[in-house]
């Protein structure tokens, strides 16, 4: 028997809508990453982009355990001396609650331009309403 192997005119992508009010963060950013990736399909191919579409609504909602909300750190580096910038998981949530799902989930994908391409797949929005229906997305249960 031989291995099979997706070919790129072969792959059949769709939109998938998920609700993450409620739902603790790396639950369903692991649940995100499979379904980018593709590895929820038969013909799941590592070195191909064979994942769908994600819209996730609600961002703001999400929920995170522990002192997360305080002790969580999103570092980022300007190249400068002394350019380390430190902000909280709160903060964020008030300013960008889109970025909290995007880093997580980006964490899970590979780290290459295959990741960077099914990063792209991925649309976030903070409220219950996005502007993604004339895909027509299914709903994903968690």
């Amino acid at each position: 028997m031989k291995t099979y192997v997706a070919k790129p005119s072969e792959i059949e992508r769709k939109w998938y809508v998920i609700d993450v009010a409620d739902q603790i963060l790396g639950r369903v950013a692991t649940e995100i990453a499979t379904v980018l990736r593709g590895k929820h399909k038969p013909e799941f191919t590592p070195f191909l982009d064979t994942g769908d579409y994600v819209i996730v609504v609600n961002a703001d909602k999400i929920k995170v355990s522990g002192n997360k909300e305080e002790d969580k750190l999103y570092r980022r580096h300007s190249g400068y001396p002394g350019g380390l910038k430190e902000v909280s998981l709160g903060e964020v949530r008030a300013k960008y609650p889109e970025r909290i799902i995007k880093q997580a989930v980006k964490g899970m994908l590979p780290k290459n331009a295959l990741g960077r391409k099914m990063l792209k797949k991925l649309k976030v929005y903070a409220g219950p309403e996005h502007k993604n229906q004339a895909q027509k997305p299914e709903v994903w249960e968690l």
